[in-house]
């Protein structure tokens, strides 16, 4: 298969309830890092690496997603999915099988991940292993396996076990299972239809017993913006420059660093590192420490907002300090 052949399905389905309220309006891989979508980001980087078709299974705020990308100048020809219903992980790809061909090798991705992780090194490591799946693995310290999946390889790569989120102290391994999968097309053997089945739980144990399951390791960046937590720290990543995609410039301050697609006033104080996005209309006199603005939020004058999170066509009226403002909100005194 020659490089510009290679398919992709990106799982954009999930409600996204671990970044609420954010996700009340906005579906997940529409949540902006560095005031652009994650999934443009995502999309832009498949481009690049020559894969052109993808596919999306959709059903949170489906119209949303659709909207975007049905015309888009991401290099990418976006086809879509609706689910009428959630189908678990696998059970998605399934409803997929139509967009791939028979002996096809394809990539499966999450919406919700930011990373730099050379995914052509795994297709090679796929390709040569003889595997009906390769999952890419990455390495996270030992108290942070609870949150993942955890896999354990044998001295080849090959996969032995999976623990799904173990405590510390019961995970046999730090390597854990970040949602970058290539397939050959014989994966869809493994997956029956219209039933609820799911990658972790269903497929993979069944891979696991014909010994034809593999890993690629990720030593670049890779990151899950799934939770509250996550995202702002992935957005702390990128100030650092430990991901690289487009964006705008980063201004630099006597007191931080900033990005910002509108005017912000003379008199504002931006300390620490934040994002503001479009459309916004900040009063005098205001302070910003650490936050993250999405679109069209209006800050009053004199406002001192420190470590927040405020989603887009919000109205700020009162200081506000570590909190995480939903879309269309009214905070006044």
């Amino acid at each position: 298969m020659t490089r510009e052949e290679l398919k992709a399905m990106v799982m954009s389905a999930g409600m996204g309830s671990r970044l609420e309220p954010l996700t009340l309006q906005v579906p997940k891989p529409l949540v902006p890092i560095f005031n652009r979508p994650v999934m443009d980001i995502l999309f832009e980087k498949l481009s690049l690496m020559g894969v052109k078709d993808v596919i999306c299974n959709t059903y949170y705020l489906s119209e949303q997603i659709v909207n975007r990308y049905k015309n888009n100048n991401l290099g990418i020809n976006f086809n879509y999915i609706k689910e009428e219903a959630l189908s678990g992980t696998a059970g998605g790809l399934k409803k997929c099988q139509f967009f791939f061909e028979k002996g096809e090798r394809f990539l499966v991705l999450s919406a919700d991940g930011l990373t730099d992780a050379d995914i052509e090194k795994g297709i090679e490591i796929h390709k040569k292993s003889g595997a009906i799946a390769t999952i890419g693995v990455k390495r996270v310290n030992i108290d942070e396996v609870s949150n993942y999946g955890v896999i354990v390889t044998d001295n080849n790569g090959y996969i032995i076990e999976f623990q799904e989120k173990p405590p510390v102290e019961d995970a046999k391994s730090n390597l854990i299972n970040t949602g970058i999968y290539i397939f050959d097309y014989e994966i869809f053997n493994y997956i029956p239809e219209n039933t609820f089945y799911d990658f972790a739980k269903n497929v993979f144990p069944k891979l696991l017993n014909d010994k034809k399951i593999n890993t690629f390791l990720i030593n670049e960046y890779w990151s899950d913006i799934g939770t509250l937590s996550q995202y702002r720290l992935s957005t702390m990543d990128v100030f650092h420059g430990d991901c690289v995609f487009k964006h705008n410039d980063i201004i630099k301050t006597s007191d931080g660093e900033y990005i910002t697609d509108s005017y912000i006033p003379s008199d504002t104080v931006l300390i620490g590192k934040s994002t503001i996005g479009s459309g916004c209309k900040i009063g005098r006199k205001v302070i910003i420490e650490n936050s993250i603005i999405w679109d069209n939020v209006n800050i009053s004058d004199g406002i001192c907002l420190r470590n927040c999170v405020v989603a887009s066509n919000s109205s700020i009226s009162e200081n506000v300090t570590n909190k995480i403002i939903a879309g269309d909100t009214l905070v006044s005194v």
